[in-house]
């Protein structure tokens, strides 16, 4: 793993849930606590379908990744990383582009150990401890991986509905916008979150996952919303969609298998040349 800053060593709080590890959960991985395994039965029984989505959407990020290191990207910054599971971005992009650099960024400090331990070995990763937000201090530390005068795949990938809406520069719209102006021509911006027609949903389901991890959630938005965040790009074929139908390795499942309570929705967006 390539040098970055110093880690930091923090408490892990297994008195709240933390949305990675109920991310693990729902992936049927083992780096969870009793309080992440509770948080999704709750969550289950408003979307019944959020297990589903958790597999669909990892099966996303495997596919663009591959997509876009066959196009000949070879950097990639991956913001809210998660826990280390298989088929990570570095190990993906690394198969279809060997020498691919990718930088994890996490502010979670379980994420941070199991990453730190995982990726000892591999000298194109780097692990960063920052808040995503902290545009400008990610791309300070991140600059001894990447060079940002040339195209890097920056990923949000499930990971926007965790940060609330603000009137600052800190929202969502404004981190994409913030973010774009700083790559370079020819980068790429993968962009997903969960969203959902109906309010019930949004609203129980943003209540809960508030409340289950002591405030570090966003929302749950609608497509309208997720759709303002490519302003800036040039959006590539198939357009946003639910990511199951984002370049499918084979045919999607037909309407009435779907889920309807919400959906992971998005895509890729092109920084113009």
């Amino acid at each position: 793993m390539a040098n970055g800053e110093k880690p930091q060593t923090r408490h892990i709080d297994t008195s709240k849930a933390s949305a990675a590890r109920m991310y693990d959960w729902l992936l049927g991985g083992t780096e969870n606590y009793a309080v992440d395994r509770d948080a999704c039965s709750d969550l289950l029984k408003i979307a019944p379908s959020t297990q589903q989505l958790a597999r669909t959407n990892r099966d996303f990020l495997r596919r663009v990744v591959r997509i876009l290191a066959e196009k000949g990207i070879t950097q990639f910054l991956d913001h809210g990383s998660g826990l280390p599971t298989q088929d990570n971005v570095h190990e993906v992009a690394q198969r279809a582009r060997p020498g691919a650099k990718v930088v994890y960024v996490d502010n979670d400090p379980m994420v941070l150990a199991h990453a730190r331990t995982s990726l000892d070995d591999n000298e194109n990763t780097m692990v960063l401890d920052y808040d995503m937000r902290h545009t400008h201090d990610i791309r300070r530390a991140s600059e001894a991986l990447l060079d940002w005068n040339k195209p890097i795949a920056v990923l949000f990938v499930s990971v926007l509905h965790c940060l609330p809406d603000t009137d600052d520069e800190h929202d969502p719209s404004a981190l994409i916008r913030a973010l774009a102006d700083q790559l370079a021509p020819g980068s790429y911006m993968v962009i997903c979150q969960l969203v959902s027609d109906d309010p019930m949903v949004r609203q129980d389901v943003t209540q809960l996952m508030a409340h289950a991890t002591g405030g570090n959630w966003g929302r749950v938005r609608e497509t309208h919303e997720v759709r303002r965040y490519f302003t800036p790009l040039k959006i590539e074929d198939p357009g946003l969609v639910d990511v199951i139908d984002w370049r499918p390795d084979s045919p999607p499942p037909p309407a009435h298998l779907r889920a309807t309570d919400w959906v992971e929705w998005g895509g890729v967006g092109k920084i113009p040349k």
